[in-house]
């Protein structure tokens, strides 16, 4: 299968280089330039449960110099770069291309929606680890899984092969009619965790002290009350548990909206905390704890743009 992979950041570069391993003709589409040089230079350095090697044989590019239109494109990019990083690659999209998003956040099917058929998008979620240990660098261990399917609810059969295809190549994977109870259920692990974090620079872990646990609690209660006055069924008290379990065993970990908060670059925020209190507003539920992290954040972030960090 010819696939590109537009934003190839951490699990970008994780997918890419597990698809290319398997047979796939892969191109990583992305614009940090010392992260694509490493690759071309070595190939890809990915250490995982299974080992430490290079993969080599996958592309690795700009935009710009992409040229060989895929039957499958995923996205990986920040919710608040898809619209731009789609028009960077608009002439890789024909009209027999597939879009899959395995984004965080809400909103991300109507973004791909501006660029591609509606019929040829395909939404999931992910719970595959991936970090960034360094240019051409990246680290996987331990467990996860997709749940992908059309984003119009339709049975397309492109769906079932492009599971295949990960499925093929150790990424877990499963056709999921029910996708959407997923996706809340990410969004609102995301929407106490990362905010909560991101506004206090605690880790996870140290959300065990004082009320950080329920605080993330409220949020998940809040988020997930809007989940169903959607019609999505989302359990709460499986959200919950992970939430729990992230905070008892995650120790040290800096969710990525900290990791931008403390580099100085603009978040996640709006897809997250800002989809859930819009949704919220739809439906005239009540969200303060949501709402005022959405508010801190948002201010944070203000502080960082006027005052960025030194390099």
């Amino acid at each position: 299968m010819k696939i590109v992979v537009v934003g190839a950041g951490a699990m970008g570069s994780l997918f890419g280089g597990l698809l290319a391993e398997s047979g796939h003709a892969v191109t990583l589409v992305d614009v940090n330039a010392a992260h694509l040089l490493a690759i071309r230079a070595k190939g890809l350095h990915l250490q995982t449960d299974e080992g430490d090697r290079y993969i080599r044989g996958l592309r690795a590019c700009l935009p710009s110099e992409a040229s060989e239109p895929p039957e499958l494109m995923l996205v990986f990019t920040k919710t608040l770069h898809t619209a731009a990083a789609l028009a960077g690659v608009r002439h890789l999209i024909q009209p027999d291309t597939y879009v899959l998003s395995l984004q965080n956040g809400l909103g991300n099917v109507e973004t791909l929606s501006q660029h591609v058929a509606p019929e040829r998008v395909l939404i999931g979620v992910t719970t595959w680890p991936a970090d960034l240990a360094g240019p051409g660098h990246i680290r996987s261990h331990g467990q996860g899984v997709v749940r992908m399917m059309a984003a119009d609810g339709c049975d397309r059969p492109f769906v079932a092969a492009a599971a295949q295809a990960l499925n093929e190549c150790g990424l877990a994977s499963t056709v999921d009619a029910a996708v959407w109870s997923s996706i809340w259920e990410k969004v609102a692990f995301n929407a106490a965790l990362n905010s909560i974090c991101a506004v206090s620079q605690c880790t996870v872990d140290e959300l065990g002290q004082g009320d950080g646990q329920a605080l993330a609690f409220a949020v998940v209660d809040e988020a997930l009350a809007v989940a169903q006055a959607e019609g999505i069924h989302a359990d709460v008290e499986a959200c919950k548990a992970k939430v729990a379990s992230a905070i008892a065993h995650h120790r040290g970990h800096k969710p990525s909206m900290l990791q931008d908060v403390l580099a100085g670059r603009p978040t996640e925020i709006e897809a997250i905390n800002g989809a859930i209190v819009a949704h919220a507003q739809d439906h005239g539920i009540p969200v303060p704890c949501t709402r005022t992290l959405l508010q801190l954040v948002r201010l944070v972030q203000a502080r960082g743009a006027a005052s960025p960090p030194a390099a």
